[in-house]
């Protein structure tokens, strides 16, 4: 009988198993447990104009406007004046993380020992009236960009946008998370999660452009219940500060002529 009321309860427990898949843009990072939806841990308010408001397109960034009509023509001259984005030692780089008023610090901090690096919003613009003109349209938005690096003496715009990819597994002991044992409780989570970033450089004085994407890192940790939240965040901020060191280090090796030490 215990054998069988042993059997019983493991595979109640495994039963209670699953995973739980979440995305979420390096702008937009905070933990979304329970607790915080149900906002048992309520946040001071944030100025609107720091709130996040979505992504900044590729479209608008490099200029591209979707459903226009190109040329045979067109493409002919693009290939004829397409040179790579180079970088100097001497660069200055307007640097936008997309969706954020601030570009991270780990960023600017790993560019920064290269280049001069000037941060600039990556707020997305509020979308034109459709009764107005389309004076917003993104191959205008991308020569305001241009312009506004152009201004303030920087050569490149270097533009990124990150996920977050989450999934949370279940382990046997959530059934029995809640009970305290010596005033702790049991690990009943694991969270594995990866980062992917993309990187846009443009030049600003002609236009060309390059992407690239640095390898995604990713990670497990284990998790109790009251300290989900900053179990999470700490994992989100390794995974950041690893993928933008290998952005900065990518960035140099590739498309800069500064020397790298090993």
């Amino acid at each position: 009988m215990k054998f069988i009321s042993l059997t019983s309860t493991a595979i109640a427990c495994f039963l209670l198993l699953g995973c739980n898949r979440t995305i979420r843009p390096i702008s937009d990072s905070a933990y979304l447990g329970k607790s915080e939806r149900r906002g048992s841990h309520p946040q001071p308010p944030l100025d609107p104009a720091f709130q996040y408001r979505g992504e900044l397109s590729e479209f608008d960034v490099l200029g591209i406007t979707p459903g226009a009509i190109a040329s045979e023509n067109e493409i002919r001259r693009a290939l004829e004046n397409a040179k790579r984005v180079k970088l100097h030692s001497d660069s200055s780089l307007l640097l936008i993380q997309s969706g954020a008023a601030f570009p991270d610090g780990a960023m600017v901090t790993g560019l920064s020992k290269h280049f001069q690096v000037v941060p600039f919003s990556g707020i997305p613009p509020a979308k034109p009236d459709p009764a107005q003109t389309d004076s917003l349209r993104p191959e205008s938005y991308s020569r305001l960009l241009r312009l506004a690096a152009a201004k303030g003496g920087n050569d490149t715009i270097v533009c990124y946008w990150g996920i977050l990819e989450s999934e949370t597994e279940n382990l046997a002991t959530k059934t029995v998370s809640w009970m305290p044992v010596v005033n702790w409780m049991l690990p009943d989570e694991r969270q594995h999660m990866r980062i992917r970033l993309k990187v846009a450089l443009i030049d600003v004085r002609t236009g060309n452009w390059s992407v690239f994407s640095p390898k995604p890192f990713e990670e497990s940790n284990i998790s109790r219940s009251p300290r989900r939240g900053a179990v999470d965040q700490m994992q989100v901020e390794r995974l950041k500060s690893e993928a933008y060191a290998a952005s900065a280090r990518d960035l140099v090796r590739f498309y800069s002529d500064v020397a790298m030490a090993e």
